[in-house]
């Protein structure tokens, strides 16, 4: 008679908040998960054995019915229930030209943690990151004016930086943390941190998050501006644009709230991007999709280079690009012109070389 080995139950509930996260699903419930998985760690074996045996998993805070049944089912040797319902509902695979360039893919130049407006620490992101075999992250968390997104002031940002270089002595080896911010681009086309400290980091996205409905001429030269700054190398979300989206997302980026795309003179912001040796982002949330096709394929045309980012608030949502290289399959965009196909210290040096 064969004998059912125990699964573990920590990595099948971290599982499950992670698949949570990739469908956008509500954040109350991939904290469920991860709460359950965080009191699960912490508790001795026998511990735990012992409340199974007596239904008492329950009475654990951070532990509800749903998870305990998760745990049960796990220790049982049995692929929790909401587990396998999950992996069954993830979707097709990508195809042709999108798995491609989803294969080449070596990082994600767009990615919070819980230092601004994402969920998770830098740590569990990263981790996450190495799980997807990805060889680098370039951590970009808010600049200083997105108060509302709790946005790092040069004193944050240079605690930050003294985390990151100790972290990146701890993680595997062939992984690394970059570092990095999203910066706003402010209404004159600055950039809003200090010239010092963008000197300091790896990779900046600039990104334009107030005045979206600026008039095309002031919006037009407030993107000039911040392209031709030395210190910008990535043109995030460019259009501003939101659509709907499966789920209710994570805190700040609620599904449902649509927002129509800035207007500026493509032409012009796109000839800037490939004078300046700038990357325009391809935004890979759901509820962003930036830019549309019918500014993307222009933008290839036009010799642009490109970032395939997640723009991920939590670790779940790293596993979103896909929904970039399907767009940028559809519009063929070249892989070699995807600058996160690239070493990261290619990468780095192509940062450099416009500063």
């Amino acid at each position: 008679m064969s004998v059912v080995s125990p699964r573990d139950p920590v990595a099948d509930l971290r599982r499950i908040a992670f698949l949570l996260e990739r469908a956008n699903e509500a954040t109350y419930r991939v904290k469920a998960f991860r709460s359950a998985a965080a009191t699960v760690a912490a508790l001795p074996a026998e511990e735990l054995a012992e409340r199974v045996a007596a239904g008492t998993l329950a009475e654990l805070a951070g532990v509800g019915d749903v998870t305990a049944r998760c745990i049960t089912e796990s220790l049982a040797g049995e692929e929790p229930v909401y587990l396998r319902r999950l992996e069954a509902t993830e979707g097709a695979d990508l195809q042709g030209a999108a798995a491609e360039l989803r294969a080449a893919l070596r990082g994600d130049c767009h990615v919070h943690s819980d230092w601004s407006d994402g969920g998770s620490p830098i740590e569990e992101m990263a981790l996450a990151a190495v799980e997807l075999g990805h060889e680098y992250m370039v951590l970009t968390d808010h600049s200083p004016r997105l108060t509302v997104a709790r946005g790092l002031t040069p004193a944050r940002l240079r605690r930050q930086l003294d985390h990151v270089e100790q972290l990146n002595a701890a993680l595997p080896d062939g992984f690394r943390v970059l570092t990095g911010i999203e910066v706003d681009i402010l209404a004159d086309g600055s950039l809003d941190q200090e010239d010092e400290l963008l000197e300091r980091l790896d990779i900046v996205v600039g990104s334009v998050h107030s005045n979206l409905r600026d008039e095309a001429p002031r919006m037009t030269r407030r993107m000039l501006a911040a392209i031709t700054n030395p210190h910008l190398d990535i043109l995030g979300h460019l259009t501003g644009r939101k659509v709907p989206a499966a789920g209710t997302g994570d805190k700040g980026h609620r599904a449902g709230r649509t927002r129509p795309p800035s207007d500026f003179d493509v032409e012009k912001v796109l000839a800037a991007c490939v004078e300046h040796g700038k990357a325009v982002e391809i935004n890979c949330r759901p509820d962003r999709l930036d830019p549309p096709k019918r500014i993307l394929r222009p933008a290839v045309e036009a010799g642009c280079l490109f970032s395939i980012d997640t723009d991920a608030h939590a670790p779940g949502q790293l596993d979103w690009l896909g929904n970039g290289c399907e767009r940028a399959a559809m519009c063929a965009v070249p892989p070699e012109r995807v600058v996160n196909t690239w070493a990261a210290d290619e990468l780095l040096a192509w940062a450099a070389s416009h500063k």
